[in-house]
């Protein structure tokens, strides 16, 4: 079985590790990089529990390849240590099981940075790419309108 080594920028730091061609970057980052936040979920990009970031855009880590991601900044749930959204998902309890949690956080975070002054069709949207089995989608929505207020009063 043949690898490549690649180095990928996860969450600041420059990471090199040996990678097959096919391998996706939600297996990289958590077989090779012991990242273990984005959630395996459907592996088919349905659930969002893998969400990320990468380079500004939320998308499905089993959706893509790790050999794309060079280049490219990754941002995973372990990187939004001590934002606002994390603390709204917090205070407005906007998890049960917590499975789907850091998908939710890392498009949520997307969505208020691209978005600041979203509106509930912008949120509406966002959320449905991500599968709560839990259906928490109340208290998550909640979450991401409290930032999202508290972005346009101060």
């Amino acid at each position: 079985m043949y690898k490549s080594e690649i180095t990928l920028n996860v969450n600041g730091e420059e990471r090199s590790v040996y990678v097959r061609h096919a391998d996706t970057l939600l297996h990289v980052l958590r077989g090779q990089l012991g990242l273990t936040g984005a959630k395996p979920g459907c592996l088919n990009g349905d659930c969002g529990a893998c969400t990320i970031d990468v380079d500004g855009e939320a998308m499905k880590s089993c959706l893509m390849l790790a050999i794309e991601a060079v280049g490219k900044k990754v941002i995973t749930v372990e990187g939004v240590q001590n934002t606002s959204i994390k603390t709204a998902f917090i205070e407005k309890f906007a998890f049960q099981c917590g499975y789907c949690t850091p998908g939710f956080i890392m498009n949520s975070n997307s969505l208020i940075t691209k978005y600041p002054q979203a509106d509930d069709t912008q949120i509406k949207d966002c959320l449905e790419s991500n599968i709560c089995r839990c259906t928490g989608y109340k208290e998550i929505e909640d979450a991401v309108k409290s930032v999202l207020s508290n972005n346009s009063t101060g």
